[in-house]
């Protein structure tokens, strides 16, 4: 026995030294054995001892004594219950092999060195339901080993019996790791199946078909919903399209003989604003007309509780997710051409220098006349007069704006899109071409007059404003690439508040977002705003503006990470198939061991590995070869060649 922490060293049949402490003593026995044997012979009488015991222990049937003892439950001593199994004269032995076959058999007794007692049924049952969950788990996890190895090695030609279950227990854990409530279960299947890696749980679930090999996990990660549920769905089917005749009787202004047009992109189905402008004697009038989609979806209705569950319509270059049924969306909601719609009309008189002179804001019905592309509107940049003149009008906005602080960021998009086999396709898209441009200033024009219109109607809204950047790179709109690059990475995050405030990005002293209510649940509420600052409905109060962009934050956040990821995985998948290509690329700053570098064909950040007696600095250009891509782990490298 070692000194003050009372630990013992003991010597066992199995010819094993163990220390353990005094108190986990369960028997001592008065027996004696000679020191002077030497230990292989100790050894040996340990062994027959044991033998002899565990005889002794498989004498007693633990489920017969408990149904005796039982009906009066109470603490039983050691030599009253070693009496009890062993009627006849008894011995250290006899106490040995009571106290083994209550360690063999622990569900009937609960029991302390010296004493036992039997449990109540109530006890014995929860007992045994609890051995029995452990057990249905033990084989759960044998289960899910065995079919992963048989997956992996080629073998398995059907599933087992509770495959679904163990399906669902590896997406669980997959999608969300630690906080999976089958964590435990799932790494000890990982565990028992030598799966080191979390991405062998992917890989098996695309092998017996619950995934695809592209399958965006991110959709069941922040549970983006893709369908719509029954009420909505019928609520949507039931809004019919009012007729024409109907429309003109609403008391909406009338602007069907305005010649009107929309510029998207060429997938586009949900039209949500359209553009007109006429030429009168000593000024221009630019329409703004938005599609009146509060017309349809009335507050607190079922089509508006998803809406505001989903914030946004999602949109990737595999999979279009739609804020709205597309029945409504793509249908009731859209200007589509040649069909009259209720809109909410922005109507700006402009001066021949480019100058807003006023506006005026109302309830309309527009019919569609033009329905382009952006590349249809470019082609027709320098014969369509109606094109040429907005365009006009934008770029003045845009310097009026950049005259006030704007900061303009011009950096072209990396357009990703699949093909009608699947596979990915990229291009480069000109942000500044003439229809883009136009859009963006018509549509930050239409946001910056609602904001006034709202202010000075004291009615509250979503107002955004933006703090000015950490630091100021960019002059006038100008700049290199790397400049506009590095300048968006000093900018403030945007704010939202009910009450309207100076947004230092836009160059303007208030704004919102009221122009794709068919596609934001923001815009949709400022839509409902300007409606009631036209009578046509309430209000919200500044309250619940408040509780509804505090409510949205995490959704929109979520919204906003999906489309980074998808677009940047399958723009990863586009660049596996160029591996050993060369590509020219900025250097953006140093780090640790690495450069930060932009692939300016692809606006991509990655890491280039620092070479010996190459020194870098930023805006270097370097020539680098991709090297390593795998999407679904998010990995580009690259090396200088």
């Amino acid at each position: 026995m070692e000194g003050g922490n009372q630990r013992l060293q003991l010597l066992t049949e199995n010819n094993r030294e163990v220390k353990i402490a005094f108190q986990r003593l369960c028997h001592r026995s008065k027996m004696r054995l000679d020191l002077s044997l030497g230990r292989n012979r100790l050894v040996e009488h340990l062994r027959a001892i044991a033998e002899k015991r565990i005889a002794l222990a498989d004498q007693i049937d633990i489920a017969e004594l408990w149904d005796v003892l039982s009906p009066e439950p109470g603490w039983i001593d050691l030599n009253t219950m070693t009496g009890l199994c062993f009627p006849t004269d008894t011995d250290d032995d006899h106490e040995s092999g009571v106290i083994r076959a209550m360690f063999k058999s622990r569900h009937h007794f609960k029991f302390k060195p010296d004493r036992f007692r039997p449990y109540t049924e109530e006890e014995l049952a929860v007992i045994i339901a609890l051995e029995e969950k452990a057990a249905r788990q033990q084989r759960l996890i044998a289960s899910g080993a065995a079919w992963i190895n048989a997956v992996r090695s080629g073998s398995m030609d059907s599933r087992p019996e509770r495959h679904q279950e163990l399906s669902e227990i590896f997406k669980s854990y997959f999608l969300f790791e630690k906080d999976s409530p089958h964590c435990e279960t799932a790494r000890a299947i990982m565990k028992n199946a030598e799966l080191k890696a979390i991405d062998g749980l992917f890989n098996h679930l695309v092998a017996v078909g619950e995934w695809c090999v592209d399958e965006n996990v991110d959709l069941l990660r922040y549970h983006i919903p893709t369908d719509f549920s029954a009420g909505a769905l019928d609520l949507a089917q039931s809004i019919s399209t009012l007729s024409d005749d109907t429309l003109r009787k609403t008391g909406r202004v009338d602007l069907t003989h305005l010649p009107t047009l929309t510029i998207d992109g060429q997938s586009t189905l949900d039209f949500d604003d359209a553009l007109s402008i006429e030429i009168r004697n000593d000024h221009l009038l630019v329409g703004i007309h938005i599609s009146d989609v509060a017309q349809f979806i009335k507050k607190g209705d079922r089509l508006d509780q998803e809406a505001l569950s989903r914030g946004s319509s999602i949109y990737l270059p595999d999979n279009r997710i739609s804020m709205a049924p597309p029945v409504l969306a793509e249908n009731r909601l859209s200007l589509k051409k040649g069909h009259i719609r209720p809109a909410i009309s922005t109507m700006v008189k402009v001066s021949r220098t480019g100058d807003i002179i006023s506006y005026d804001i109302f309830p309309s019905i527009i019919r569609v006349d033009h329905q382009l592309s952006y590349f249809e509107a470019n082609m027709s940049a320098d014969t369509s007069d109606a094109i040429e003149r907005l365009h006009d009008i934008a770029i003045r906005f845009r310097e009026k704006r950049l005259s006030q602080g704007a900061i303009q960021i011009i950096l072209p998009e990396i357009n990703v899109w699949l093909d009608e086999t699947g596979v990915p396709m990229v291009n480069r898209v000109n942000r500044e071409s003439p229809g883009r441009m136009l859009i963006a200033e018509m549509m930050i024009l239409s946001n910056w007059l609602s904001a006034k219109f709202l202010a000075e109607n004291d009615i509250p809204a979503i107002f955004r404003s933006q703090p000015k950047p950490k630091s100021r790179i960019l002059k006038n709109g100008t700049g290199t690439l790397f400049q506009n690059w590095m300048q968006r990475k000093q900018l403030n995050r945007f704010v939202l508040s009910s009450t309207p405030d100076h947004h230092c990005g836009l160059g303007l002293d208030a704004y919102v977002t009221a122009s794709s209510p068919i596609r934001k649940y923001f815009d949709l509420v400022t839509q409902r705003q300007l409606r009631a600052g036209l009578g046509l409905e309430a209000p919200y109060s500044k309250t619940e503006i408040e509780a509804i962009i505090e409510q949205l934050a995490r959704p929109m956040a979520d919204v906003g990470r999906i489309q980074f990821r998808r677009n940047r995985y399958w723009l990863l998948k586009y660049l596996e198939g160029r591996i050993g290509e060369k590509e020219e690329a900025i250097v953006l700053q140093r780090r640790r061991n690495a450069y930060a570098v932009l692939l300016k064909s692809y606006m991509i950040e990655c890491n280039l590995p620092q070479s010996s007696g190459i020194d870098l600095k930023p805006e270097d250009l370097v020539q680098v070869t991709i090297q390593h891509v795998n999407a679904r782990n998010n990995i580009l490298s690259v090396f200088m060649g």
